[in-house]
């Protein structure tokens, strides 16, 4: 599973304090993240708390990181302040 080395690595730790941290074995983390074995729904569940990670976006799902509806709402207001700016660079281009 690819996500589940990339947010190690976004991250800076190693499989060893990913281990230490979930209580996975990092033989089983290191299987996961090179796709030998997939991981048991009690493994997802650690690990998408470990990274404050949707279990979703761990299992690729989906691309969206959103844990809670809090950072959608946060999510929404950049968007909607984006909009705005865009909104008001055409307004002035005319």
């Amino acid at each position: 599973m690819n996500r589940i080395r990339d947010l190690r690595e976004d991250a800076d730790l190693r499989q060893s304090d990913v281990a230490q941290a979930t209580g996975i074995p990092q033989r089983t983390l290191s299987s996961y993240e090179t796709g030998k074995t997939n991981p048991d729904s009690y493994a997802i569940i650690k690990l998408a708390a470990f990274f404050n990670v949707t279990t979703d976006y761990l299992l690729g799902v989906t691309k969206n990181n959103y844990k809670n509806i809090t950072a959608i709402a946060e999510k929404l207001d950049e968007t909607g302040d984006t909009l705005k700016e865009l909104s008001e660079l055409l307004k002035k281009m005319k």
